[in-house]
């Protein structure tokens, strides 16, 4: 039986809050129907092991939760927000003050976007991690194999336009007011890490990356990887939510055929990722759910 009063899911949530840091894959359009497909009671502590923007777990707003992700720059971010080492007013200063620059400088590769993308290369910080995020190539997140990030300059040297600072600031100050009384870690870990930290009661969100669409995100993600999570969501204490993609109009995921001990429900939606059109296209998103934590829609009033 669940107990209302603390509630956590389902959520009504209309239109999904965007964080600071966008992130290609982003599923800020498919967060009202996560939060509708699932229940949970919040007693526990809500996991994300695969925060990338962290705009599931930010619009969820669990009392406890454990965000983790392999990319120590995302992590590092929330961090600061958290510690008040970095405020929504440090974000206004220092993007009016580096849009100037910017706007100085053509739109080629002596774009004043590749002197901080190489000073954060050669000393990574939290306020040149979001200018590089949202004056960059499409949103992208990728690094080399030797963990330098190497996404190219958007071309446009206006980008840091009045407007867009003002909804940058908003969006780190939308952070910094969820965070007030929260039990909330953000913490640079793999995924198996998270589990091992699971108990019954707890619920944990799952958002990995595609399998065969590894862009250099930070680290590699392959079939075993992919099993091994499969593996520990479905025998493991806690209450699951899996998103995947299900089918395009070109193939169907078969990694999905291991995802078989919870309710599977599917909607479609369009990815706007990276340059070839190809990636632009329709895709049905499934999101499978332990059926313990399964929503049928008439409930979720």
């Amino acid at each position: 039986m669940l107990n209302r009063e603390n509630l956590v899911l389902p959520k009504k949530i209309t239109t999904a809050k965007v964080p600071p840091l966008k992130i290609q894959g982003i599923k800020t359009k498919l967060v009202p129907f996560i939060a509708e497909s699932v229940k949970w009671d919040g007693a526990g502590t809500y996991f994300e092991p695969f925060m990338g923007s962290g705009v599931v777990g930010f619009n969820l707003e669990p009392q406890k939760a454990v965000f983790s992700d392999t990319n120590p720059h995302i992590i590092k971010f929330y961090q600061d927000i958290q510690t008040q080492n970095i405020t929504s007013e440090d974000v206004r200063r220092f993007l009016e003050a580096e849009s100037r620059k910017l706007a100085r400088t053509p739109a080629d590769k002596n774009s004043y976007y590749y002197e901080v993308r190489d000073r954060f290369n050669e000393s990574p910080n939290s306020l040149d991690f979001l200018f590089l995020q949202r004056s960059n190539f499409n949103g992208m997140m990728r690094f080399n194999n030797k963990g330098m990030y190497n996404v190219p300059f958007g071309r446009k040297p206006e980008r840091f336009q009045k407007a867009l600072i003002t909804k940058i600031v908003n969006q780190v100050a939308w952070v910094e007011s969820i965070l007030k009384g929260k039990e909330w870690l953000f913490v640079h870990a793999p995924f198996t890490d998270a589990f091992a930290m699971m108990k019954k009661g707890d619920f944990v969100y799952l958002d990995p990356p595609y399998i065969g669409r590894y862009d250099g995100y930070y680290d590699a993600w392959c079939e075993s990887s992919a099993s091994l999570l499969a593996k520990l969501a479905q025998n493991g204490p806690a209450g699951y939510a899996f998103s995947m993609w299900y089918e395009n109009q070109y193939r169907k995921n078969t990694h999905m055929q291991e995802w078989t001990n919870g309710v599977l429900v599917t909607t479609e939606h369009f990815y706007h990722v990276g340059a070839k059109e190809a990636n632009r296209s329709k895709m049905t998103e499934a999101l499978v759910v332990s059926e313990a934590n399964f929503n049928l829609r008439n409930e979720s009033g």
